[in-house]
């Protein structure tokens, strides 16, 4: 069975296993105040063109949302999502069992937009009722999002600009982040991130780690006390330096680029492959994930071979599927598919 159901089926970029097998016996100072992290740290804030910024390592994704989100708002607001976000559809009521409401927003392609934040924020404040509400208190939004798409600099600097009007500290969940910044189509730069986003943080675990996201604070009013909230949380480490290794060797000389160009090249050709034959998408998506809308008989012969998700049912005779490429694919996996898209039947 090949798999292409998820972004994190493999281990670890072969490069991180070696690092962490040469300091493997090295003895240092736990919790993340070793010196591979305070490395790690300092090459983020040159990537971020920042050396303001705060820098914390977190395990896993869920983990790390729930931690940021729970630190950020006070016991009676709340946070704007789009409705597809993960999470508020992934993450088993993660952020509700923190105490606080995820306030739901439309939104078709999964991205918010700046005009939906702030009539949120206006319809919340003109209520003469609003005491009794959940406050807006923060907005998330992920990029890439969880159709693929990604955040123009444009529409990124517009929700920017509303947040700060609003004083909403804006959240950018960067599990595939690397993806979205390798898409052909993409404007957006890690400084930009840094300047437009109060917090992010930049993925591992879907982008060659073990496990791990470095969570960035541009925000000095969120930075205080946040070791406090990782460790109440359960997300700080106590091995922390493998963290620090392993965002040390992603970051360090360019490999976290290369490896999500890697996994962005074959979901353009799986992409192409599909339009070839005829095939519609969900989605329109640059990045490592693909949604093309396949017939019952498609999905039947597609899956004696290949995993991959069953996304949502179109009608009776139409499902939309994801197809996920990782920095771990490979090509002939790839040409394999490709070979057995073209030869599927019309239905």
């Amino acid at each position: 069975m090949i798999r292409f159901e998820c972004d994190y089926a493999e281990g670890a970029h072969p490069q991180i296993l070696k690092r962490l097998e040469e300091t493997n016996f090295e003895q240092t100072k736990g919790y993340g105040e070793d010196e591979y992290c305070e490395n790690a740290r300092r090459i983020i804030r040159r990537l971020c063109e920042n050396e303001t910024v705060d820098v914390h390592f977190l395990v896993g994704g869920t983990q790390t949302n729930t931690t940021i989100i729970a630190a950020i708002l006070r016991p009676y607001q709340g946070v704007i999502s789009a409705v597809g976000g993960h999470i508020n559809v992934h993450e088993t009521g993660a952020v509700e069992a923190t105490g606080h409401k995820v306030l739901a927003l439309p939104a078709e392609d999964g991205k918010l937009t700046a005009s939906q934040v702030e009539q949120t924020y206006a319809e919340h404040w003109n209520d003469a009722n609003h005491e009794h509400m959940v406050q807006p208190g923060m907005v998330y939004l992920s990029n890439p999002a969880e159709s693929g798409a990604i955040y123009t600099k444009q529409e990124l600097q517009a929700l920017s600009d509303v947040c700060r009007t609003c004083d909403l500290p804006l959240f950018m969940d960067g599990a595939r982040l690397g993806y979205g910044l390798a898409a052909k189509n993409n404007d957006l730069t890690i400084p930009d991130i840094a300047k437009l986003c109060d917090i992010f943080y930049i993925g591992g675990t879907k982008i060659g780690a073990l496990f791990g996201e470095a969570i960035v604070i541009t925000n000095d009013r969120l930075k205080k006390d946040f070791r406090y909230f990782i460790k109440q949380r359960g997300g700080m480490l106590a091995k922390g330096r493998l963290l620090g290794i392993q965002f040390e060797t992603l970051l360090g000389d360019g490999l976290y680029s290369e490896i999500s160009n890697h996994a962005v090249q074959m979901a353009m050709m799986i992409q192409d492959a599909f339009l070839s034959k005829g095939i519609s998408f969900l989605y329109k998506s640059s990045t490592n994930q693909q949604f093309p809308i396949l017939t019952k008989n498609q999905i039947r012969i597609l899956s004696k071979k290949y995993a991959f998700e069953l996304w949502t049912n179109i009608n009776d005779s139409y499902t939309a599927v994801r197809f996920c490429t990782s920095w771990a694919t490979r090509k002939e996996d790839v040409q394999t598919l490709i070979k057995d898209i073209l030869n599927l039947p019309i239905n």
